[in-house]
């Protein structure tokens, strides 16, 4: 179904959740990675810290990040974060019918909006399991925007439907931020050149811990990075962050995201075997789940939501992110005695 944008707070994110009174909970409401950064890393970012004095230099560290995806580093762009990248796609890219295929991270179409576009919206179904039908996108549609495994859905759509979006004067923006959660990283685009007008975003802030560093990164044709890189400030990177992004390619950092995937993906089947003993009391996962967080459908949602807090744990609403309602809740994955806990507090308040 396709619609013109209205409704949801677009700038509402997990981390609302945990502010202020917040600070104190369980947090099942930001999909970073817990227990992160790894003290190898925080070493690492800290030893750069010696060259303050100097103005960061991104050479090593974008070339760092090609070779990761055997690709020149032509074809990359190092950002403040992932969100910039959809700050600069909005401002650089001269586009007439942007379309974001929803639910998925708000923040595309907000910095859409921002920079004055009017975009427009093909809302993925439930009855569908939030699949991607490529032929629900306007064929006229010059830059399309989705995300692979989808947030909030933890769907992950095959490469192959994906590539079926790309047309000769489309631009196509893939939001990979959580494909290094799934293990092999299977169905990622990152690194193909077979697919026409494709740009891929990544992220190193929700695997290594690293939000509060600001880093991620573009992938794309020379001409879109040249564009892009135009609009950028001067050094939109920090030492410490060039420093991170260096350290999260290496062999070693690949091997340990690798195990890190598959741990969230038991911890994951934990979790939604947990969540199924509630179905009598009409709680739903999204499945299959690929993602490190489930979409969770129950009824008084909001209620519940609260009540959670109440005791102790915080989750992220749903109602914020277009095609959603009020009935839907975000439940990042945790390790098994973070969920057992999570669940028994759920237990009480359904009951």
């Amino acid at each position: 179904m396709r619609t013109e944008g209205t409704g949801p707070d677009l700038r509402h994110h997990g981390d609302a959740e945990v502010r202020d009174d917040g600070a104190a909970l369980t947090d099942l409401a930001v999909n970073v990675r817990a227990d992160t950064p790894p003290a190898w890393l925080r070493e690492e970012i800290a030893a750069s810290l010696m060259s303050l004095a100097a103005y960061p230099d991104g050479r090593a560290a974008r070339a760092a990040v090609a070779a990761r995806h055997g690709l020149p580093a032509e074809r990359v762009l190092l950002t403040a974060g992932a969100a910039e990248a959809f700050v600069l796609l909005a401002r650089a890219l001269k586009v007439r019918r942007p379309v974001v295929v929803h639910p998925q991270f708000t923040e595309p179409e907000a910095a859409l909006r921002d920079a004055g576009h009017t975009v427009e919206r093909v809302l993925l179904r439930e009855a569908d399991g939030f699949r991607l039908d490529p032929a629900a996108v306007p064929e006229d549609a010059d830059l399309v925007v989705i995300g692979n495994p989808t947030n909030p859905t933890s769907v992950l759509h095959p490469a192959a439907t994906i590539g079926r979006l790309a047309r000769p004067g489309r631009v196509l923006v893939v939001d990979e931020a959580f494909m290094d959660a799934v293990p092999g990283e299977r169905e990622a685009l990152a690194g193909r050149l077979d697919v026409p007008g494709l740009v891929v975003l990544r992220s190193l802030t929700k695997t290594w811990g690293l939000a509060g560093l600001r880093i991620g990164y573009v992938l794309a044709s020379p001409e879109i990075i040249g564009e892009l890189e135009r609009a950028q400030p001067l050094w939109p990177v920090s030492t410490p962050a060039l420093a991170a992004a260096r350290a999260c390619v290496t062999p070693r950092a690949l091997a340990e995201a690798g195990h890190a995937a598959h741990r969230i993906a038991s911890d994951r089947a934990h979790l939604v075997t947990g969540l199924s003993e509630f179905a009598s009391r009409g709680v739903r996962v999204v499945g299959p789940a690929e993602g490190p967080f489930l979409l969770v459908r129950m009824p008084g949602a909001a209620a519940v939501r609260h009540r959670l807090r109440e005791l102790g744990y915080a989750v992220r609403r749903g109602d914020t992110f277009p095609g959603l309602g009020a009935e839907w809740v975000r439940v990042a994955v945790r390790d098994r005695v973070t969920a057992n806990g999570f669940l028994k507090a759920l237990s009480a308040v359904l009951t």
